[in-house]
This record gives structure tokens, sequence and C-alpha cells, in this order.
């Protein structure tokens, strides 16, 4: 490597936990790109304030929770974040975990578990990990995204119908009984609100995309309940008089047990703001063109999540649909995000006493809409209509598993599942032919007497090394040499190296040279174990090709 791209490549090592802000703050700004991040950070401040109040309501929170984490963690994403465009605050990811933290911890508990997720998010930054959730399979995400989306679709339904639910149901299939036990106590104002809400919502953004559409809804339905005294339950009438205040510091008392006990939870969490956040990244720069700091990104996510748990806010990460209404807005810069938070806080405390006036069933119908648009139904269409059978089982059992199981068992079953389809698919790939084969017959018509040629194909890891040493050891003849044509193989794991060792072990007692030909150096380099065997023996060695292999057999075994 030549020094110019060595220093390239340590300058990226160095820069790749730099927080973008900083180097757009750097620059300097222009009155007006000033003017632009301004406008953009007040329009997403407009949609933020009703999604993080109905989001906090689906979490089991308070709505001035909700709106809490908006101002702190959406500040702090943006100022720490490795995305130009991102845009923090909760999203509806994460209500059912925090709704069933809330349930079992209170909201102690919830305060930890955020904690500890924020500190996994740091580590997972400092260890450079921010490029490993890109592989998660998609199929899982989408699965396990759908899920929620049908569990929070459920969660609102008691609200959108004014229904009276007794008890506290936490799992979906819980909530569905207590649903059908509720029906006869049906709120027909609170339904025709909900419905009223849910019009204005699909008009405006059939009619009028471009604007705030949950806003609109909100005040306006906000306006007729208060104004024909509509027996609809408000905001205010559940949850009393909300904070509008700057938050507290809040230290939750810590012990061993319960950190053991929320760390599933904690880890969860973390998991979701990663992918969520990154992949909000991603969207960005596909709008843009630009280019995101995947570690950057997961510090400042992970330190965002530290401070709104110490301030008694939710677990956050980017908004996909904040951010792209911010990059829509016209964005330049993070400083558009940091203002989001800013204007979100100023409003909170100007007009914060207002929200309480605001009809449950509306918010309600924010967050059907919100979970439509989750779903992806065309999506998952698409991919269940096209994807083979192994995608199929995983994207099925990702989903069903977050809507009746828990969502931390679904992430696990789907990724284990897809990694074992995968190395299936891997091992059925891997081959070992012999010169019989009409593609080796001329290689077969070069070879001296009492030779034999093999060649591999494919990546020989575990999945593929046991089926790879039954075919050689199936050979009918014991031949003075094996030629071993590795030109195909673009990946070997300790395990395939084990097995290959295993295999020279063999050939070396029965008197057998192994001659590997045309290994790709990056293999080479891996087998360190076979090459320290190599030291001690005579019967290993490697060629360029099969005819400078097939020129060494006939020099050393030449009669």
């Amino acid at each position: 490597m030549s020094q110019k791209s060595h220093e390239h490549h340590a300058f990226i090592d160095r820069s790749d936990l730099l927080p973008k802000f900083f180097t757009y703050l750097k620059r300097g700004f222009t009155l007006d790109q000033f003017r632009a991040d301004f406008m953009a950070g007040l329009t997403v401040a407009i949609v933020a304030l009703p999604l993080s109040m109905a989001i906090a309501i689906a979490s089991n929170a308070s709505p001035d929770v909700g709106l809490k984490t908006a101002f702190v963690a959406g500040f702090w994403i943006s100022v720490l974040g490795g995305s130009r465009f991102q845009i923090g605050g909760p999203t509806a990811a994460f209500s059912i975990v925090v709704a069933n933290i809330i349930a079992q911890f209170g909201m102690d508990g919830l305060i930890i578990a955020t904690f500890i997720a924020g500190a996994l998010l740091m580590a997972a930054a400092v260890l450079r990990l921010g490029v490993l959730l890109k592989y998660v399979p998609q199929t899982v995400i989408i699965g396990f995204t759908a899920g929620i989306a049908v569990t929070i679709f459920v969660s609102q339904i008691s609200a959108f119908f004014g229904l009276t639910i007794i008890g506290k149901p936490i799992d979906t299939w819980e909530k569905l009984i207590a649903i059908k036990n509720a029906l006869p106590s049906l709120n027909s104002w609170a339904t025709a609100v909900s419905l009223f809400s849910l019009l204005i919502i699909v008009l405006i953004r059939r009619l009028k995309p471009q604007y705030p559409y949950f806003l609109i809804v909100v005040i306006a339905s906000s306006i007729v309940v208060y104004a024909f005294h509509l027996p609809a339950q408000t905001v205010g009438e559940k949850f009393g008089v909300l904070k509008t205040t700057i938050p507290d510091i809040v230290f939750p008392k810590i012990d061993i047990d319960t950190i053991s006990a929320l760390f599933p939870s904690a880890a969860t969490i973390a998991f979701l703001a990663g992918v969520e956040s990154l992949l909000s990244a991603v969207v960005a720069d596909g709008m843009t063109g630009g280019k995101h700091r995947p570690n950057a990104e997961l510090m400042g996510q992970g330190f965002a999540n530290l401070m709104s748990a110490i301030t008694g806010g939710l677990p956050a990460t980017g908004a996909i649909a904040r951010t792209a209404t911010n990059i829509r807005a016209g964005a330049y810069s993070p400083m558009a995000g940091a203002l989001h938070a800013t204007l979100l806080l100023i409003i909170l405390l100007v007009a914060g006493k207002l929200t309480s006036y605001i009809p449950l069933a509306t918010l309600s119908a924010i967050l059907m809409v919100v979970a439509w648009n989750m779903a992806e139904v065309d999506r998952v269409y698409r991919l269940f209509l096209y994807s083979e059978n192994g995608d199929r089982i995983v994207l099925t059992l990702t989903f069903f598993l977050t809507i009746f199981a828990d969502l931390t068992v679904a992430v696990e079953v789907g990724v284990i599942l897809s990694a074992i389809l995968f190395m299936k698919a891997m091992s059925d790939n891997t081959s070992l032919k012999d010169t019989n084969e009409d593609a080796l017959g001329e290689l077969r018509a070069k070879l001296p007497p009492n030779v034999e040629a093999f060649k591999l194909d494919g990546p020989l890891f575990f999945g593929a090394a046991g089926a790879f040493v039954e075919a050689l050891e199936t050979m009918s003849a014991q031949p003075k040499a094996l030629i071993l044509n590795m030109k195909d193989v673009p990946y070997i794991d300790s395990s395939g190296i084990a097995a290959l060792l295993d295999v020279f072990v063999k050939l070396r007692k029965a008197k057998i040279m192994l001659i590997i030909s045309q290994i790709r150096p990056n293999v080479l380099k891996q087998m360190v174990k076979v090459r320290a065997v190599e030291g001690k023996s005579k019967n290993l060695r490697y060629a360029a090709n099969d005819d400078i292999a097939i020129k060494l057999c006939k020099r050393l075994f030449k009669s």
C-alpha cells in the first residue's frame, strides 16, 4: 500500500466517530444556509409535536415524556450523530418494548434500560460495529417491523373506539380478548372523532401532502371536541396537567438484580435503535447522495439515549419519516435537527398547556396511520411472493413471534434461522469435483500415473467442511499425489482450515503428497495452521496453477 493510500485510510479511521455537525460547523454558515436549517427545523418540530405525544401514550407513558424525549434526545442525535439530515426522537418501533418494561418495572426500570441501551450503543461505536448492523437480514427487519406495526394497531383499538378496558393487558392476545369483552362500552362520540381525524389525515395526504396533516388534525379535532363539549376523553382528562418545564435530572435506584432483569430489554432497545437509525441514515443518503458515518451515528444515538434516560425520557432513535421531512423542507446541515429540538422545547414552554385539550381518539388515529405506514404491506407482499421458501419462513416466523411472543425472541430466532439457512445454501454451493467430470477432462489427460486431481468450488467453512472431508475419503485408489485446485474458494474459516488440516494429516500418514493449486492470497493468509504444519513436512506443496502442479509431480515421481 502506498504512503498516500495509507494516510487516506488512517484519516478515515480517525474521523469515523466525528459528528457531522462539527464538520459543518467548521465550514461555517451563510445567512441563507442558516435560514434553510431554521425553516426545516420548524417544519419538523411541527410534525414531531403530535407524533411524540402519541408514541408516548402508546408506550403507556405520559405525553409530556414523549415531548421531553423529542427535544432532549433529538438535540444530541443531531449534534453528535454521523448523518447530515438525521432527525431523532421517540419512534413507534419502541412503543411495545417500552410499554412492557413500564408494566413490569415502572418508569425507573425504563430509565435504567434506556441508560444501558445507550451505553451499549456507545460501546458498539467504539468497537466499530456500525457497519455490521447492515448485515441483519431484510426478512428479519421487515418481519419484526410489520409485527410491531400490528401490535401498535391493536394497542390503539380501545382508544379509537373509546372502549373501557378492564385491567392492564400486556400481550397482544390478552389485549384482543380485553377489546372483545369491552365492546359493549363503545363510545360513539369517541369513534366519530377518530373517524373524523382519520378522514382529515387521508384527505390532506392525498390533496396537500406537503401540509403538516398530523398537527392540522390535532388542532381541528381539539377545537371541535372543546367547542361542542363532546364526551370524548382528552389528554388532560387522562393524564392531568402536563409538565411544561425544562426536564429535571433523574437518578433511579440501581441494583444488580434489576440490571440483570432489564438487560435483555436494554439489548433489544439498543438493537432497534442501531438498526432504525442506520436505516434512516441510509434512506437520507439515498435521497441526497450523501454518505453517513455509521460509527459516529451509533455514538450519537448512544449518548442521546443516556441523556434521555437521566432526564426521565423514552428510548430514542433516528426517525425515517421525520428525517425525510427534514430533507424535503430544504435542510442544509445537522443544525436543522438541533433547531428542531430547540424549537420543540420553546413550543412546549409557551403553549404546552394547550396539549391537554387533544382528544385521545385523535392520537389513536394518528398512531394507526403510523402503524399502517410501518407495516409496508406492499413490500411484505412482494417479498413473500418472490422470495425463496426459507426467506418466507423467516419472515413469517419473525412476524408472528413479534406479535404473540416477544420482540427479543423474534429477532434472535429470525437472525439464527437466517444464518442457518444461509449456511445451508452456501454448503449446497460448495462442491468437490474430480477429474472424471467433463469440466476437468482435459486436466485428467495431462495427469501422470498415480496422481489424482480435485477442484474445490465455493467457500470452505464449517457448514461445508464435513462434506469436503467425506468426498476426499471416498477416493477409490490411493495415489502418490493429490492436486487440489482452490481457485474458486473465496473464503475459508477456522473449521474449513481444520478440515483441510485433517485431510493433510491423513494424506501424510498414507505418504500421499498434497499439492494445493491456484489458492487465492487471502485464503492462503488465513491458513496459518496448515502453513505451520508445512514446516514440519515435505508432503505439502503449493503451485501457481495446475500445469505447474503436474510438472512438479512428474519431477518428483519420475521413474
